[in-house]
């Protein structure tokens, strides 16, 4: 499965080691979901990732971006996107349209349409869900 994570998944996961973003994360990691990444948000990723206020979680950011940057799969974008409400999230809607990704993984659902093209916004919790991995908050077979 094709996914697309917003840099606030990162975040959240380097955060909460323990918490379904960190799950949705490890799953990439366990190759059992397939991330998708242009070199726009790769740099977006460096970008907000190395911001001072993120200092206390440099550590385990590091390790999702190093990551990230192994087994993502890459691809160019083709064309602009303005569907999303704030700018710099529309490098991510353009990502998953070259990626042709089922899912945009977001703590923002807000900022992004439902769904388009063959892409759908979805949370954390929602993605799991849909997975049918989760068992409960800590049980996630796949977190460590």
């Amino acid at each position: 499965m094709r996914i697309v994570l917003d840099t606030n998944v990162l975040i959240s996961a380097a955060l909460k080691p323990g918490g379904l973003e960190a799950a949705v994360v490890n799953l990439v990691a366990e190759g059992r979901l397939e991330a998708w990444v242009t070199k726009e948000v790769l740099a977006e990723y460096e970008e907000v990732l190395g911001r001072p206020k993120f200092a206390a979680v440099r550590e385990g950011s590091r390790r999702i971006l190093d990551m990230l940057l192994a087994l993502a799969q890459r691809t160019a974008v083709g064309g602009p996107s303005t569907l999303a409400l704030d700018e710099d999230d529309n490098r991510f809607i353009e990502c998953a349209d070259a990626a042709q990704a089922e899912f945009l993984v977001t703590g923002n659902l807000r900022h992004y349409p439902a769904d388009w093209g063959v892409t759908r916004a979805v949370n954390a919790r929602e993605l799991v869900s849909l997975l049918g991995s989760f068992n409960g908050p800590g049980h996630y077979s796949g977190c460590r």
